[in-house]
């Protein structure tokens, strides 16, 4: 299947883009009580909170992305995606399909992980 990415964007509204790094997972809820919206995905970092949201705007959704109202009837409540790039208002995430999330998340478990001195 081929990829999907989506661009998280607002992140200045929240915590800027220092918060995030290439190989996070993002939690994608659908934000229902967005009164300008009605297909709005907020995107949150655990355990963080509240990080931004899914481009939704012609003007915000980069060329190769999804917009959130093309993703929006993907799935149910919550998705889940990976970051893959960063840069000072954009942050560029690859959505994860359940079985490829809960692989994800046990490799990142099982993954030594790096210390730093």
């Amino acid at each position: 299947m081929k990829s999907i990415y989506v661009a998280v964007v607002g992140l200045n509204s929240y915590f800027g883009a220092k918060v995030f790094k290439p190989g996070q997972v993002l939690r994608l809820i659908k934000d229902y009580e967005n009164d300008y919206d009605g297909e709005a995905i907020m995107t949150l970092l655990d355990p963080i909170g509240q990080v931004g949201y899914v481009a939704n705007s012609a003007h915000t959704v980069p060329l190769g992305c999804w917009s959130a109202g093309r993703l929006y009837d993907t799935f149910e409540t919550v998705s889940y995606a990976v970051v893959r790039f960063v840069t000072k208002e954009t942050v560029i995430a690859e959505i994860l399909e359940n079985i490829e999330f809960e692989i994800y998340i046990k490799e990142e478990m099982l993954a030594p992980k790096e210390f730093e001195e």
